[in-house]
């Protein structure tokens, strides 16, 4: 099903839009790919003049803001310079986890791959907090507030805690399997199983700013299907 911009709007005035961004769908323009689709494209297609206020990795779900003049784009540009913003994401992660305002301080390193790693030494500082939500058996749903915004900052800092996120080959996080979790658990002949989420469990789920007039707004993106259906089957089965 082709994805239609207007359909994700969450919020918007003469100055912002915010969409649930779908997995799937970079930012911007993929330098391998320049015809698949890109938030920013799409935006301009809306709003001639849209900017993103920042960026979501391509698997990726959730809020988005986006700027439709230079004047919107300058306030919400310095808001995340200055860490005005809140963004708080949820992610599945492997094992049973009980964290209550637990921050991670720890410098990340970007490399040439595509990958980021913690290097103490020429690293650039980077901090999460992280809040337990939901324990299932065997995993965790948590909720992630970075204060700065590294490349991947969620997802390597919580693999330092031994916490990778469901589906997260990059940085070893675990595949989730009905078989795994469902007793007497039957696949049909010459079937391949699939796991129950085929990307990186991690959402955007709000997103904390001040419009232009210095009013502030939290927008929450609700759970993708694909996200929803893991957290509920993670629930059936615990």
């Amino acid at each position: 099903m082709k994805y239609k911009f207007t359909d994700s709007i969450l919020f918007e005035d003469a100055d912002f839009i915010v969409i649930n961004k779908p997995s799937g769908i970079s930012t911007l323009d993929e330098r391998k790919d320049d015809l698949a689709p890109a938030i920013l494209r799409l935006a301009k297609e809306y709003s001639s003049d849209a900017q993103v206020g920042h960026r979501l990795d391509k698997e990726t779900s959730g809020a988005l803001v986006i700027a439709k003049n230079p004047e919107a784009y300058r306030h919400i540009s310095m808001q995340f310079e200055h860490r005005e913003t809140a963004k708080r994401y949820h992610a599945v992660v492997e094992g049973m986890q009980d964290w209550d305002g637990f921050l991670v301080n720890l410098p990340i390193l970007p490399l040439k791959d595509g990958k980021v790693v913690i290097d103490r030494a020429k690293g650039k500082h980077a901090e999460t907090w992280f809040r337990t939500l939901k324990v299932f058996r065997g995993y965790t749903l948590v909720e992630c507030m970075p204060i700065t915004g590294r490349m991947h900052q969620i997802r390597i800092h919580l693999t330092c805690l031994k916490a990778p996120i469901v589906s997260d080959a990059m940085y070893g996080g675990p595949e989730i399997y009905l078989s795994d979790l469902k007793r007497n658990f039957h696949l049909k002949k010459d079937t391949e199983e699939l796991s129950v989420m085929r990307r990186v469990a991690l959402h955007a789920h709000s997103l904390s700013f001040n419009l232009l007039n210095g009013d502030p707004i939290t927008v929450e993106a609700p759970y993708p299907k694909d996200f929803n259906v893991l957290v509920k089957t993670l629930e059936k089965y615990s």
